[in-house]
């Protein structure tokens, strides 16, 4: 018996993915390799997505759907399969982040997930040298999260970067370009404001660490706060407080929106040959 045929389909969304995608194929009398032909992949990694063993892409499940006659069943589902390819500790955050009207962020070393090139985002993931074969599927999650900034109403987005995040390349210099000029087509959308505070500004509210404060639909607001190994969702009154007031103190000592774009130009121009 195949690893795909032992999956119990209530084991997790992913595997209930992979057992419904195997079961509709083989009721519709396709093929692995046809179906994976029709994708576009290799039959290898659709025989690893039916075994659990890899999330499944947009893509296939768009194809699924038409091939499987799954009225449009795999494209529904793909969202949820990939929020469950975040940490555990990370999904209640996403789901906030969802529901966020504003959201205000503050990084001191990088450019905030929301932003990332997938380029800048596979350089940063990364880094902690993981499994090398988990590393596209936590790609795959964190720009599926920039998706929230395409709605037709999408939350106001107010990024304040420490200029240490234009500065420190991350990866090779194309990456770096890339992620650059993404920030640049970032700070012309309305509804995305970005400033940066220079480094002769010195010591400044940030110094903690990076945060993002969150103004939600319904509820009170809360604050995440960045960790070592694993974030932190705060909602006590006084911890929201003394981050608005943090964000406050950050955006006077930054530069305007429209000096923080010349930095940012600056600093790609300074990666030209």
């Amino acid at each position: 018996m195949t690893y795909a045929e032992e999956l119990d389909p209530s084991e997790s969304v992913l595997a209930f993915y992979a057992t419904e995608l195997r079961r509709r194929r083989e009721a519709a009398g396709m093929s692995q390799r046809a179906l994976a032909k029709e994708a576009l992949m290799a039959p290898s990694l659709l025989n690893k997505i039916e075994a659990a063993r890899r999330l499944p892409t947009q893509p296939l499940s768009v194809v699924a759907d038409k091939m499987l006659l799954a009225d449009e069943f795999f494209t529904r589902l793909w969202p949820v399969v990939i929020k469950h390819a975040y940490p555990a500790w990370f999904r209640p955050y996403v789901d906030l982040e969802e529901a966020a009207t504003v959201i205000r962020s503050f990084e001191a070393q990088l450019v905030p997930g929301l932003l990332q090139t997938a380029d800048y985002a596979r350089t940063v993931l990364s880094a902690r040298r993981p499994n090398p074969e988990t590393v596209e599927e936590q790609v795959a999650a964190r720009l599926n999260r920039q998706r929230v900034l395409d709605r037709p109403e999408p939350p106001e987005l107010w990024t304040v970067l420490d200029e240490n995040v234009l500065r420190r390349r991350m990866g090779h210099v194309d990456t770096m370009r890339g992620q650059l000029e993404r920030l640049l087509v970032a700070a012309e959308t309305p509804s995305i404001v970005l400033q940066v505070v220079p480094y002769d500004a010195g010591c400044h509210a940030g110094v903690g660490g990076p945060f993002a404060a969150l103004t939600l639909d319904e509820g009170p607001d809360v604050v995440y706060v960045e960790g070592f190994l694993q974030g932190q969702i705060l909602a006590e009154p006084e911890h929201v407080k003394a981050a608005k007031r943090a964000y406050d103190l950050l955006m006077t000592a930054a530069l305007s929106p429209s000096r923080s774009i010349d930095l940012i130009a600056d600093a790609l121009k300074e990666l030209r040959p």
